[in-house]
């Protein structure tokens, strides 16, 4: 009988610990979760983690040719919108960073001397991205002229941002500039009918790794 009696009080002691442990573990976890629900999500824009690329065209097939700027300067900001975090955001280019990985390396010097050194004051690309109506405008000066530029927006799960446009160079009076950039290049812009082309319309792509 004592023994039957110790067995049971052990085993009542060891069920009541058991289920204070659980409780608690219990507690703990509802109160990491709620902890988690009442913290703020705060997204950080930096320039190490965005990288803009352009895509130029050459010949009348309007064949593709991609490049970037290795260096694009703004001040890095937080906030909770990842769309407000480009508003009023203040950039500038130097168009000396440009790289198109060309493996002959007389691509980017053509395009600097040809075309960017043909403009005025276009040693930086610069301006001032704005959020209105819900839509950002990116107020892009180049060639001593400041035009708006609409950026399409969107973001994927790993919390990349996409911004996309396409920049008219007329809207710069840059056309001059395009067609020294095409002289420089005729042969090399023909395409099978024999006849050279640069295309006015530049795709641009923004990524950035919130």
């Amino acid at each position: 009988m004592r023994k039957t009696s110790l067995f049971l009080m052990l085993s009542f002691l060891l069920i009541n610990f058991s289920c204070k442990e659980n409780s608690k573990q219990d507690e703990t976890i509802t109160n990491q979760v709620e902890q988690t629900k009442t913290q703020e999500v705060v997204y950080q824009l930096t320039p190490d983690q965005t990288t803009l690329t352009w895509t130029a065209y050459k010949t009348t097939d309007k064949m593709p040719v991609n490049g970037t700027f290795k260096t694009l300067k703004f001040d890095s900001r937080e906030g909770k919108d990842p769309k407000e975090l480009f508003q009023d955001l203040a950039f500038s280019i130097p168009v000396s960073s440009l790289f198109t990985n060309d493996g002959t390396g007389t691509r980017d010097p053509k395009i600097l001397a040809f075309f960017f050194e043909k403009m005025d004051n276009t040693e930086l690309i610069s301006g001032k991205i704005k959020l209105e109506n819900e839509e950002l405008k990116a107020h892009v000066k180049m060639n001593n002229k400041t035009q708006v530029l609409p950026l399409n927006f969107s973001i994927s799960d790993e919390n990349v941002v996409t911004l996309t446009g396409t920049m008219h160079l007329e809207d710069w009076d840059a056309l001059e500039a395009l067609a020294s950039l095409n002289e420089a290049c005729f042969d090399l812009h023909k395409g099978g009918d024999g006849v050279s082309k640069t295309w006015e319309d530049v795709a641009l792509e923004i990524k950035a790794t919130l």
